[in-house]
């Protein structure tokens, strides 16, 4: 799954490929292959005592050269205000001497006075794969304002992304090229184009990555964060993570408990070793045709508006009536099938998304494909962003757990799925079925737990219909970490809640970061809290503009 940076002309995101068991436990008909036969093994391990000692020795290292910031380069269209810097890894920390790679760090100082200062907060937005080189910004925008006077606000690019040593596996014109197909029930001849494609991205990753390659994983993401936080000069890491960046969060919380000062995880993978993260995306396919219901659901109430359908299903049949129409002629030459449902795609993950997507959709079907074009054709200028980190993506999953190899596993899970769940169960499976066919050996996954106790108290925050990252797996993780605490947004389903709209949710969060303080009732702290839902987005008329709620680059497309 991922959050990763979101490539809109791109299949689902990690984010949205981490995927979570449903909603009391239910289990997926015909799924088996999670934990059946054709899983590759996995070779690699956690906690060997030569990495452990070259993460100490990086770490050491770093902190003596620190991070010399200046200005940032044109590159990372960032203003004045951000600073700029790199901070060495190891390639592979069984050899900390040996290569390095130098990770891009940017960074706004705490806008308070110097004696208010808490240090850094180091964010990572998912993925894997995603860029958070833009976070420092959020020291500008009102629901951080609290926050950025006290903190330095860095982001970073993880190893492979962005100038961080960048991975790339295709051609960018040619990941990114339009219009493009999404058949919801295949054919047998569509499936074998894409078993070719899916086994040329695993050879390009192979050829581009060299013997790097399999050092690009979860765990050393994870070491590279405890010699950030080192660089830094900070003797204990504040960090936030959203969607993979959880994931990456509890990780290091494990391998490093006691370098934790504060800890936000924001909209969960579930971290269980059987779902990381074949069965992640299968369970995310799920839920992902629930929130496209959601949406569907609104526009029907608007229908007044929209004149797209009166219930969810006619709302559906009018989409469906785009899609072929996009099949036979496609808009401004470029949206297609698979631009069109990426397009909408964003509307799972967000609903400051749903007005426009639900104009675009209205005006297209009257005559009108202007609003179609511009929120659906991909951007040449993104390309290669979009690339690279589905590079990352791919290659962090594959590296990071056994995956089935046999692609009779595959077609059987997810024709059984696509049965309940059309709208993403087929792309999800052609981004992620690189891995079948993967040439570097696989790791085991950590079962993360930590007792009460051990750690600092840790603040997960969870949208209750949130479809990239399914909230059983905010449980999870909760009932895994000891003394964390969990804040629940009722009924809503937006990804990534932090620094949003809801100003229940922020307030938890500045508490936390800016006290310590977890969420109390009747003067009693509590391990579960909850907040009532932002209200969802009014519709506009079709001669209006809808305004969009900023996305960075950096908040993902679907895992």
């Amino acid at each position: 799954m991922s959050v990763r940076v979101w490539r809109g002309a791109v299949g689902s995101l990690v984010l949205s490929a981490l995927l979570t068991a449903p909603a009391g436990g239910a289990t997926l008909p015909g799924v088996t292959g999670a934990t059946g036969a054709g899983l590759a093994g996995g070779t690699a391990k956690a906690g060997n005592p030569v990495e452990d000692a070259g993460v100490l020795t990086a770490a050491t290292r770093a902190q003596a050269a620190g991070i010399p910031f200046g200005p940032c380069p044109a590159v990372e269209r960032l203003p004045v205000y951000v600073e700029c810097g790199t901070v060495d890894v190891p390639v592979d920390y069984a050899r900390p001497l040996g290569r390095q790679i130098p990770l891009t760090v940017s960074r706004a100082r705490a806008g308070g006075p110097a004696t208010a200062r808490q240090g850094s907060l180091v964010y990572n937005p998912g993925g894997p794969g995603g860029s958070a080189m833009y976070f420092p910004k959020a020291s500008q925008w009102p629901e951080w304002k609290r926050i950025a006077q006290a903190y330095d606000l860095v982001g970073y690019a993880p190893r492979g992304v962005g100038r961080s040593a960048p991975l790339s596996c295709q051609d960018p014109a040619d990941f990114t090229k339009a219009p493009t197909q999404a058949p919801t029930t295949p054919s047998e001849s569509y499936k074998r184009e894409r078993i070719a494609r899916a086994k040329a991205y695993a050879r390009g990753c192979a050829r581009s990555g060299g013997s790097d390659l399999r050092h690009l994983n979860s765990l050393n993401n994870a070491r590279d964060l405890e010699v950030l936080r080192a660089a830094l000069g900070e003797e204990k890491l504040t960090f936030v993570g959203s969607s993979y960046g959880t994931y990456l969060g509890a990780l290091y919380a494990v391998l490093f408990p006691g370098r934790v000062r504060r800890m936000v995880l924001d909209s969960v993978v579930d971290p269980s070793p059987d779902k990381i993260w074949y069965r992640n995306n299968l369970e995310q396919s799920l839920a992902f045709e629930s929130r496209w219901a959601d949406f569907r659901a609104w526009v029907a109430r608007h229908d007044a508006v929209y004149g797209l359908g009166s219930t969810a299903a006619e709302v559906q049949h009018s989409y469906e009536l785009a899609r072929a129409r996009v099949a036979l002629e496609p808009a401004g030459g470029k949206v297609g099938p698979e631009q069109l449902r990426s397009a909408f795609l964003r509307a799972a993950y967000f609903d400051d998304y749903w007005p426009r997507r639900a104009a675009a959709l209205a005006k297209y079907l009257k005559g009108d494909s202007n609003d179609l074009i511009a929120v659906a054709t991909p951007d040449p200028a993104d390309a290669a962003e979009e690339e690279n980190g589905n590079a990352v993506y791919t290659a962090v999953e594959c590296n990071d757990a056994p995956w089935p190899t046999d692609w009779k596993v595959w077609d059987r899970d997810n024709t059984a799925l696509a049965r309940r769940a059309p709208f993403e169960t087929w792309a999800n499976v052609w981004m992620n079925l690189p891995c079948a066919y993967w040439p570097a050996p696989r790791q085991q996954p950590l079962d993360l737990r930590m007792a009460p106790g051990v750690l600092p108290s840790l603040l997960i925050l969870a949208a209750e219909r949130d479809a990239a990252t399914p909230y059983p797996g905010a449980l999870e993780m909760h009932r895994r970490i000891g003394g964390s605490v969990l804040v629940t947004e009722r009924d809503a389903g937006s990804h990534g809640i932090v620094g949003g709209t809801n100003t229940c949710v922020n307030g938890h969060v500045d508490a936390y970061l800016l006290t310590g303080r977890t969420p109390v009732e009747a003067g009693t702290p509590v391990r579960r809290a909850s907040c009532a839902p932002h209200p969802q987005p009014d519709p506009v008329s079709l001669e209006q503009r809808a305004v969009e709620r900023e996305r960075t680059r950096a908040l993902p497309p679907a895992v």
